[in-house]
């Protein structure tokens, strides 16, 4: 039986029925407890359960979204960001209402729990300018006409974990820092995912993808740990990166003069190569 509690929501499940009617009974006469029947909602998350799997979206929420800030009638847009767009502080900008625009970027950052597509483009989103709110309502368009997508989990697949990275090259044009991005797959579905701008300059495309990889290491041995706590032990788990010069600088622990600037802490991915 698995357990999952939330202040005062809590969520139980198991193949044995008899030991969930058990365990609601147990709970019942210690707490004050309403049944809700088979789980349909959750913490925002709309649940479909289906013979074949299970799916989970945020489309009511995304619809209310649109309501709230007056996109109902909006054009819908291919994508959630264009690929032209470069923001900056636009400290020449004009203004928008800081209140609404930090609402919208909060309810969108809410949204990612569902939507890794949008993951990106809502934190690179961060100054109430005219140009940062032009950015801010194309994500509003693309959600217009992607208000169904979400997260689908099917039955019976095989418990292999995998790991994805990428990251861009100085794609920020205040500080030069890149974005690493990750994903991590169980089985074939999308349980993890992250998108954040590293800590410091890298100094090449190599150096950038090898920080996106360390970051992409350190949760997978999160979700390794938490696999094993739920009976499931994995040994060798794939990382997939697509730059030859970060997979051999894992491989490889002598310090050339190319890459001996790189912090030590980012050198911790070669102890789980």
């Amino acid at each position: 039986m698995h357990v999952q509690i939330y202040v005062d929501d809590i969520v139980f499940g198991s193949t044995n029925v008899s030991l969930c009617k058990e365990f609601a009974k147990a709970m019942q006469g210690e707490f004050e407890m309403l049944m809700m029947g088979e789980l349909t909602f959750f913490l925002g998350l709309q649940i479909k359960q289906m013979n074949d799997g299970i799916f989970i979206s945020q489309s009511k929420y995304c619809n209310e979204l649109l309501k709230k800030f007056g996109m109902e009638g909006c054009k819908e847009a291919a994508t959630p960001i264009s690929n032209t767009c470069n923001l900056d502080l636009d400290e020449k900008g004009i203004a928008v209402d800081n209140s609404k625009y930090r609402g919208i970027i909060g309810s969108l950052l809410y949204l990612t729990a569902s939507r890794p597509d949008i993951m990106f483009a809502v934190c690179l989103c961060a100054n109430p300018k005219e140009s940062h709110m032009k950015c801010v309502k194309r994500i509003l368009k693309y959600l217009k006409g992607t208000t169904n997508v979400g997260l689908w989990y099917p039955k019976g697949v095989s418990l292999s974990l995998i790991g994805y990275l990428d990251s861009d090259y100085a794609g920020c044009r205040l500080d030069r820092k890149s974005t690493s991005g990750t994903c991590h797959l169980l089985g074939s579905a999308l349980v993890s995912w992250h998108s954040k701008k590293q800590a410091c300059v890298a100094l090449s495309t190599t150096e950038a993808k090898y920080i996106a990889a360390g970051s992409c290491c350190a949760q997978i041995l999160w979700m390794k740990q938490q696999l094993r706590d739920y009976g499931t032990e994995l040994n060798k788990i794939p990382l997939r990166c697509d730059n030859t010069s970060a997979i051999n600088l894992t491989k490889n622990p002598i310090l050339h003069s190319r890459t001996k600037y790189i912090k030590i802490r980012h050198h911790f991915l070669r102890d789980h190569v």
